[in-house]
């Protein structure tokens, strides 16, 4: 078994995903309104590129001039599909199964949110959701979930213009460095109604993560995992 395992794993490594959408107060104004999305499904390995902020090469996303309105306080949902085309909101239409991790989402203040690239500090984390008491990996809530990662978008920040990136990590090929898969988008928002009534601390992408950080290279198959560290820094909070 330990020795198929890692076979198994290879051969899930075609299985990618997207973040297509942004919901919004239960509306969406479909793929690509205001999230960079890329043509290409496939996932960032390198932790030190660039395209850890917001994707890009060896996926270049489509730029997009729509910016959309937020809510301070309010949960918005990243909705992920396996491809820009698929309409269906079954497990396999969002990633295979075997792609298990964590998900996380991040906010930048930014004074464009159409221009900004994404690269470097000012990100802070604002959820995040690992390995379970239950066994269940947060990336398999959202496959058995159609698609739908629910992100809060904290009252006591600044109102204005930022990048909201929401990330899955896939560690199902994670037992070497290069080998755990990273999915994340970028959304343009505008965050009205916050408080500004407490300061985030923030971390750079790339930068955040490191190839010897303990939830970015590990064996998930063998030995059965027991505790997961969640990369990056702890969720803000108000």
């Amino acid at each position: 078994m330990k020795l198929l395992l890692p076979l198994f794993a290879a051969g899930m490594a075609s299985a990618h995903t997207i973040f297509t959408s942004l919901e919004v107060g239960g509306t969406n104004a479909g793929t690509g309104h205001g999230v960079r999305v890329p043509s290409y499904n496939g996932p960032i390995e390198d932790v030190t590129s660039n395209s850890m902020a917001c994707n890009g090469p060896p996926n270049p996303t489509t730029p997009t001039d729509k910016i959309i309105t937020v809510q301070a306080g309010d949960t918005v949902h990243a909705i992920w599909r396996y491809m820009l085309s698929t309409t269906g909101s079954a497990p396999n239409d969002i990633m295979d199964s075997s792609h298990k991790g964590p998900t996380m989402a991040y906010l930048k203040k930014v004074d464009n949110a159409v221009t900004d690239s994404g690269v470097g500090d000012g990100w802070f984390k604002i959820q995040e959701d690992g390995f379970g008491s239950d066994g269940i990996w947060g990336t398999e809530r959202i496959i058995n979930g159609q698609g739908r990662h629910a992100i809060r978008i904290p009252e006591c920040i600044e109102p204005g213009q930022y990048l909201l990136r929401a990330e899955m990590l896939a560690l199902h090929a994670a037992g070497s460095y290069p080998g755990a898969q990273f999915y994340m988008e970028c959304a343009q928002i505008n965050v009205v109604g916050g408080t500004g009534t407490k300061t985030p601390s923030t971390v750079s992408f790339p930068g955040a993560y490191k190839g010897s950080d303990p939830g970015v290279t590990i064996s998930i198959w063998w030995p059965p995992v027991t505790n997961y560290q969640i990369p990056g820094p702890d969720v803000f909070t108000c």
